[in-house]
């Protein structure tokens, strides 16, 4: 039985275990660095399959390192299993909390993680019991949202020594987010907030004895605004305030702001922080204020490995996609028919910009794509998201695969997601990404031209270049 026939088997046969693993995290949705109970939980099962495992890596207790082997290659597998806040939803085509207020998995990262287990677990029991050589990594990544995990535990050290990295995300179609090698996709960003102390006093009895924080916020704010005609259209500032005082006939002492700048280049990204950082300067002065930037975390854009892209493509094709229920397909529709069709159709839209030209819907299908389907490789895609593995990829050679796990055209970290991500919709695209990603897996482990190939386009695109971590001095996890 060759190795691909081998872990296909494997997967399928313990596919009931690799959806459980699923479905106890998506009903114990976690926030980023709070997942106890899914770090546990995988981590356990990990254990019990014969991987060593390190917890708590990075200063993180939720985050870990699980490994079986020795010698090179050393393959890593990376895993995620933070949810959403406030996205509490059942398995339901109308908007139904589970807990008002609560976390959902409307990105599923609970079928992420669980689907990088069956990968490991399929690949470990090939590899033992074939004698093949080398080293096999699960990185149990937290708190991906908040842009946290990776980036911590890349400036840690523990992605290093690998040879190459296989990940997945759940999507809408069964396909590679990839570019042509040296292109780049997801934005660098910075995650940062700002805080101006003044001094309070009645607002209305004696506001000359006060000097307003608040006032110092507006005037960032309206600074940023008058910003953005000047900084490249692809880049991206957006805020929130998250304390702006607690009365209006006080004048507020304090207030904070918190800020993403995103840009398609980390060189970007730094060159408008540091014009922000004048703004901050300049509302300061105007209103007689003190300040200080809380830096909480910075990420690289997203650089994929084309040629481990085209591997996952190959193999995902050999397996042949996906094959939905007609009740998976009646659960679709009325999903996708709660999402306003004016939204429905620019997420399609910006569906369609990321395929090869020429694609039709009826090569995608109508609700559920179940085909695989061709990236436009030679366009340069650029996702107006940001991704921690972004980091990785910048240190060892990394291509995220994407499967079908929600109906096309429904909005990621939506409700809508949440309820497909705990349905069989989801379980079904998390076992063709474990089966996807075992394939590659044993690829790099027994083709070491494969592997070189790889090795090389990563060099070219680096120019050779160590990764620098984008995080300060003394900056801490949270």
């Amino acid at each position: 039985m060759t190795y691909q026939d081998y872990v296909l088997k494997y997967i399928d046969d313990h596919a009931g275990e690799i959806t459980a693993l699923a479905k106890s995290i998506w009903e114990n949705p976690e926030l980023g660095l709070k997942e106890f109970h899914a770090s546990k939980l995988l981590a356990g099962e990990l254990e019990k399959a014969g991987f060593s495992v390190d917890m708590g890596v990075a200063d993180m207790p939720t985050a870990f390192v699980a490994e079986w082997g020795e010698g090179k290659p050393i393959i890593g597998i990376l895993g995620e299993y933070d949810a959403l806040p406030g996205l509490s939803q059942k398995v339901s085509a109308v908007k139904d909390p589970i807990q008002a207020g609560a976390p959902g998995h409307g990105c599923g990262h609970n079928l992420l993680g669980s689907a990088g287990f069956g990968t490991v677990v399929a690949v470990k029991d090939y590899m033992e019991k074939n004698g093949v050589k080398g080293t096999l990594r699960y990185y149990g990544c937290p708190a991906e949202e908040t842009m946290v995990g990776k980036i911590f535990m890349a400036r840690a050290g523990v992605f290093d020594d690998l040879d190459a990295a296989v990940t997945w995300h759940p999507g809408s179609t069964n396909s590679v987010w990839g570019t042509k090698a040296g292109e780049t996709s997801f934005q660098a960003m910075n995650s940062f907030k700002v805080q101006f102390k003044g001094r309070s006093a009645h607002a209305a009895a004696n506001p000359q004895q006060g000097r307003s924080a608040l006032k110092a916020i507006q005037l960032l704010d309206t600074g940023v605004q008058y910003m953005r005609e000047h900084i490249p259209p692809e880049a991206r500032i957006h805020s929130v305030i998250t304390d702006g005082g607690g009365a209006p006939n006080v004048v507020p002492a304090f207030a904070e702001a918190w800020y993403y700048v995103r840009a398609p280049k980390r060189a970007m990204v730094e060159s408008i922080y540091a014009w922000v950082q004048d703004v901050v300067k300049g509302a300061a002065l105007m209103t007689q204020t003190t300040y200080e930037i809380d830096f909480l975390t910075g990420s690289y854009e997203m650089l994929a490995n084309y040629t481990l892209g085209i591997n996952l493509l190959e193999n995902m094709q050999k397996i042949g996609g996906l094959k939905f229920s007609a009740e998976d397909h009646a659960l679709a529709k009325e999903i996708s028919d709660s999402v306003p069709p004016q939204m429905l159709q620019a997420t399609k839209q910006s569906l369609f910009s990321s395929l090869k030209p020429g694609t039709t819907w009826e090569e995608i299908g109508e609700y559920l794509n179940e085909t695989v389907v061709i990236p436009d490789w030679d366009t340069k895609i650029s996702i107006g998201g940001s991704t921690d593995v972004a980091d990785v990829s910048y240190i060892t050679p990394t291509t995220n695969l994407i499967t079908t796990t929600a109906p096309l055209g429904t909005p990621g970290h939506s409700w809508q997601n949440v309820a497909a991500c705990g349905s069989e919709i989801g379980f079904k695209g998390a076992i063709l990404a474990a089966k996807v990603m075992a394939l590659t897996t044993l690829d790099l482990f027994t083709k070491p031209d494969l592997l070189q190939a790889i090795k090389d386009e990563f060099v070219k695109s680096t120019g050779g270049k160590k990764y620098v971590s984008p995080l300060p001095d003394g900056a801490k996890p949270r």
